[in-house]
């Protein structure tokens, strides 16, 4: 277990992620008919996804905001995890029945199993689901990720358990989360600096100066940061798209603690006595919160 004050607590996971739209019934349905989410809460302009009671998506209306520039920092993808490969083929068969479907690749990591596609805003998504840890491979403290093709049809056909699917949001499975975030940054050594250096998480690969990988407690990664599109951009502008990147922390002590870590680091915190927010180098908005309060 990790006991080492500058780092995240091995219980540190991804809480909701927030987007902003121009068309809030558009993406509502996307993510409910497709990804399997079911409506949580509503207030006006906006409306929270999630499973089981759970909320792990908020989308929020915004129709006066340009939209992101593709150089832009920002979203990559956010990654929707799946508690088995029999859920996840379900997913991949709902997304096959939402028209206009804007599907972009497969990947077989190693360590998991993926699906990727853009939302009707053009927000990259991954739906996804881990191999059993046992199976990842470790060197040095960084974990081995590849990238190798799937079939999509031979994956349905191998895990689709057809007596239980269904086409509506209450196929849903109860255990899907947000895995991780996948953001666009202007340079990885920055990345480094604030996300490992500043926040705490753990790095677990990376792609020389492109790509980065961290996460907390050893998964392979709860947050990448890569320069594929948008080497060298600066601090992003308000726009559609990601809005807020929510990390959850055990407790008021390890919030504390990633407090202190920030403020040293010279970055400006908000506290707001329940949880703190503040801003990467590229203007990406992280809230910290813990899970238990008190």
């Amino acid at each position: 277990m990790n006991t080492t004050i500058d780092l995240l607590p091995d219980a540190t996971d991804m809480g909701p992620v927030m987007l902003k739209t121009a068309s809030l019934a558009r993406l509502v349905h996307w993510y409910t008919a497709g990804v399997g989410l079911e409506h949580i809460a509503e207030r006006p302009g906006a409306v929270e996804l999630g499973v089981d009671g759970r909320t792990i998506l908020v989308l929020e209306e915004a129709p006066d905001l340009r939209g992101p520039n593709p150089a832009d920092a920002g979203l990559f993808h956010t990654a929707v995890l799946y508690p088995t490969q029999a859920a996840l083929a379900a997913a991949v068969v709902r997304m096959t029945q939402l028209p206009n479907i804007q599907f972009a690749g497969t990947g077989d990591h190693h360590v998991s199993e993926a699906f990727y596609f853009a939302d009707p805003d053009g927000n990259g998504v991954e739906l996804y689901v881990d191999r059993p840890r046992e199976q990842w491979s470790w060197s040095n403290g960084q974990v081995y990720m590849t990238t190798e093709f799937i079939d999509p049809n031979r994956f349905v056909n191998e895990h689709l358990d057809r007596g239980a699917f269904g086409a509506g949001p209450s196929t849903a499975p109860v255990e899907a989360k947000i895995g991780h975030v996948h953001l666009q940054v202007g340079d990885v050594a920055s990345a480094r600096a604030f996300y490992v250096g500043a926040l705490g998480f753990a790095e677990t690969t990376s792609l020389g100066n492109t790509a980065l990988f961290v996460s907390a407690g050893g998964y392979h990664h709860h947050m990448a940061m890569n320069v594929w599109n948008s080497r060298g951009a600066g601090r992003r502008a308000d726009t559609l798209g990601l809005g807020r990147v929510e990390i959850r922390v055990p407790d008021a002590d390890a919030l504390g603690a990633a407090r202190e870590r920030l403020t040293t680091a010279g970055v400006a915190v908000t506290d707001d006595g329940r949880s703190i927010r503040f801003d990467d180098p590229w203007a990406n908005a992280i809230t910290l919160t813990p899970t238990l309060v008190g």
